[in-house]
């Protein structure tokens, strides 16, 4: 089936929810089992089926199916939140004196996460500060369990080298792992340029209207974990499971298989059933309202191109951007809804004269949504951090919505003249 047929109907079974069309929100938290040996045999990972709703879930396990289908991974899990997701992807092959290398030009969020809380259990992420990938190449030791990127940064939208990265990590005997979040497998699918997994916040562009946290990892299967001694967890046996040797068990699908039976186990950070459900109602428009995310960002980055009192923008789909070409390779299809400026005069009053842009710090959603980063999201940054993160204080990252593109400018245009005034 094509994207959007998978997207609307994949994997939808009727007959086996009492013939609903739509999927129900199954709101239990565990399931009762046949016998005894049932329920060993799920304990020891013997037979597939579900014990509790911190590991699995009918309404979960539907979107998990359709987004690793979208992807073209073996297997995918829902987590409570982006963020979740990005801890598990990690956890799942790194632990105390290993290291992961990744761009200083990341989400706030991630370099938070990476730089102070994975500093605290002993992992090292090292931050590379340029778009050369001789320095990811020059980075990497014998520690180093990953490169990580993201297909379309956030906020600075800088476009990855996925095959570039792939290559050079390949080179090395570790995975490429990719944040597709702000690039949605419509736009671009990183399986297919060489990636191993795939995180995304599904609380932006897969569930679209801002109202359903969370997160998924995606894993494609290609990556070998037995071609070297770096991956432990999944080559040797989990003491918790009985010895299980998670590759040897589970083939190519031993890592997303770990990071249920383990991770999510462990650290409890499950999807809600109900936001699974929230999150296929936007997975079945999610072809349908990229296009238009697209159309009304290029659009708009063009018109602020053409306004005085714009110091700059930042587009991949301009031909002015140096991300240009990039983008016609990784991003056929558009290059997303993030357009980031810089306004003359008072950003303050900027954002605080838009009548039609919420100021919020979500991104992703049917309306527009404004964000100052250096304000917000990049928040704990040191001045030196934000720096090399390329956040002036200028700068304004806007999503754009699913409004008329008309009035999205206009909004635009009269808080210029106000912040300039």
């Amino acid at each position: 089936m094509k994207f959007e047929t998978i997207a609307t109907q994949g994997f939808l079974e009727p007959q086996n929810n009492n013939h609903a069309i739509s999927m129900p929100i199954y709101a239990t938290t565990a399931y009762s089992f046949d016998s005894v040996q049932h329920a060993i045999d799920l304990f020891d990972l013997k037979v597939g089926g579900d014990i509790y709703t911190r590991l699995s879930n009918p309404s979960n396990d539907l979107v998990e199916k359709r987004i690793a289908e979208l992807e073209g991974g073996v297997g995918a899990l829902v987590t409570s939140s982006g963020q979740s997701a990005i801890l598990i992807a990690m956890l799942n092959i790194a632990g105390a004196g290993d290291e992961i290398v990744t761009s200083s030009k990341i989400y706030g969020g991630t370099y938070n996460l990476f730089s102070k809380t994975f500093k605290q259990i002993g992992i090292n992420v090292k931050f590379i500060n340029s778009d050369n990938l001789e320095d990811y190449e020059k980075a990497i030791t014998d520690k180093t369990k990953c490169l990580y990127t993201e297909t379309i940064g956030n906020p600075k939208l800088k476009v990855a080298d996925i095959e570039g990265l792939a290559k050079i990590a390949h080179s090395h005997g570790i995975p490429l792992i990719v944040d597709n979040t702000v690039a949605t497998p419509y736009l671009c699918r990183p399986f297919d340029f060489g990636a191993d997994i795939v995180v995304h916040s599904t609380t932006k562009y897969l569930s679209g209207h801002g109202n359903a946290m969370g997160g998924v990892v995606v894993d494609s299967g290609k990556f070998d974990w037995n071609q070297n001694s770096k991956f432990p967890m999944l080559t040797t046996p989990d003491e918790s499971y009985h010895g299980t040797i998670y590759t040897e068990a589970f083939k190519e699908a031993a890592f997303i298989v770990k990071a249920r039976a383990h991770l999510l186990r462990d650290l409890g950070c499950c999807q809600s059933p109900f936001n699974s459900y929230m999150t296929l109602l936007g997975l079945e428009t999610l072809h349908v309202r990229m296009d238009r995310h697209c159309e009304n960002a290029l659009e708009l980055a063009q018109y602020l191109e053409s306004m005085k009192d714009i110091n700059y923008v930042i587009y991949p789909g301009l031909k002015s951007s140096a991300d240009y070409e990039l983008a016609q390779k990784y991003l056929k299809k558009g290059a997303s809804s993030l357009v980031g400026f810089g306004v003359k005069g008072n950003g303050t009053k900027f954002i605080e004269a838009l009548k039609l842009f919420i100021h919020a710090t979500n991104l992703g959603d049917v309306r527009s949504i404004i964000t100052y980063p250096a304000g917000t999201t990049h928040r704990q940054l040191s001045d030196d951090q934000l720096e090399k993160a390329g956040i002036t204080k200028d700068f304004m990252r806007a999503s754009i919505g699913l409004e008329n593109i008309e009035d999205i400018k206009e909004d635009i245009t009269n808080a210029v003249k106000i912040a300039c005034s």
